[in-house]
């Protein structure tokens, strides 16, 4: 009969304690790393699609709040990025509310994409602007204790506010120490706040009141369009989205058998604009097998995401093609130039 002695049970449930801390207990950290890459084929559909030869992709970045064991692992391996939680998550905002944010993000992307897209391809899309909403407030900054995530700004010095640059623009045209009077509406309710308009700490050149918008809005479009991007949130796939549909949209074949990968924000007038962790989705790409990795160009800024994506694309020795582009035509005007695989 084995016996068990009682200092052997001892480490041994010592041993099985650490362990279940070590993969279960959360740290005040939040690691970024590479994520996935998925072909739009299973994202956006469209009717009456056609078959292309090769494919556009999402990549996306992994984020997780950090346990022991993920820590550790994330301070040995290459292109793991562990932050603070409250630099990944902002401070007043609950893990509901800001992963519904980025999910509003994820459908006002996928909006711009349909308008760009549709435009290029003389679909003649229409937009209908619904409000423009809080996703956060900064600390220390005038609105701070006036303004709340999820209000809805209704409008500026009596002046309507149909999206978010109507806001911004004109809050940037004013002096620091000036005033301008928000009408809100909190939980069916209306209010008036007057708000004085500052520098930014980081930035005296630049003022606000310290809010950060989102557009609710739709883009009404023939044929019709779905998206199945489930829980993905933010407003990267933008640009992507927007290839992905002018391809289903039009006779040629913008693949010609190539494996596409594109990351980066687009606005209506097809500028594709900088994205966060661009360094993890090349990575993810490089390992997914990608032929072509479009990058923001963000008009050749020596530290533009196109320049980064190359300095990690030289570090990997990646075969796969680095592109830069300012512009939805950009990707469109390479795409056109390429030599079909044969």
């Amino acid at each position: 009969m084995l016996r068990i002695s009682k200092k052997s049970l001892i480490i041994s449930s010592l041993i099985l304690f650490i362990l279940f801390v070590g993969v279960s207990y959360d740290l005040p950290y939040y690691i970024y790393k590479p994520g996935m890459v998925s072909t739009l084929d299973d994202v956006v559909d469209i009717e009456e699609r056609k078959e292309s030869e090769g494919h556009l992709y999402l990549v996306t970045v992994s984020g997780s709040q950090a346990t022991p064991i993920q820590l550790l692992t994330a301070k040995l391996a290459s292109y793991h990025e562990v932050v603070p939680l409250e630099v990944a998550r902002p401070e007043g905002i609950s893990d509901e509310d800001y992963n519904e944010l980025q999910l509003k993000m994820m459908e006002n992307s996928q909006n711009t994409s349909k308008y760009v897209a549709y435009e290029a391809a003389g679909k003649n899309p229409e937009i209908e602007f619904k409000g423009v909403y809080v996703m956060q407030v900064v600390e220390e900054m005038p609105a701070d204790g006036i303004v709340k995530i999820g209000d809805r700004i209704k409008s500026v010095d009596n002046n309507e506010i149909k999206e978010a640059k109507d806001l911004t623009t004109y809050v940037e045209n004013k002096q620091p120490g000036e005033e301008i009077e928000l009408t809100i509406v909190r939980d069916e309710q209306e209010m008036t706040e007057v708000i004085k308009v500052t520098s930014f700490p980081d930035d005296e050149e630049k003022v606000g009141i310290g809010i950060q918008l989102v557009t609710d809005e739709k883009v009404n479009v023939s044929p019709e369009i779905s998206f199945s991007s489930g829980k993905i949130g933010g407003p990267s796939a933008g640009f992507i989205f927007a290839l992905e549909i002018y391809n289903q949209l039009t006779a040629e074949d913008l693949t010609k058998g190539y494996e596409i990968v594109g990351t980066g924000e687009i606005d209506y007038e097809g500028t594709i604009h900088r994205i966060g962790g661009i360094d993890k989705k090349v990575v993810a790409a490089h390992k997914a097998g990608i032929d072509i990795f479009f990058a923001p160009n963000e008009e050749g800024n020596i530290d533009s995401n196109y320049n980064e994506a190359q300095k990690v694309a030289d570090d990997i020795d990646t075969p796969m093609e680095i592109v830069p582009v300012d512009t939805f035509d950009d990707a469109l005007d390479y795409l056109e130039s390429l030599e079909p695989i044969r």
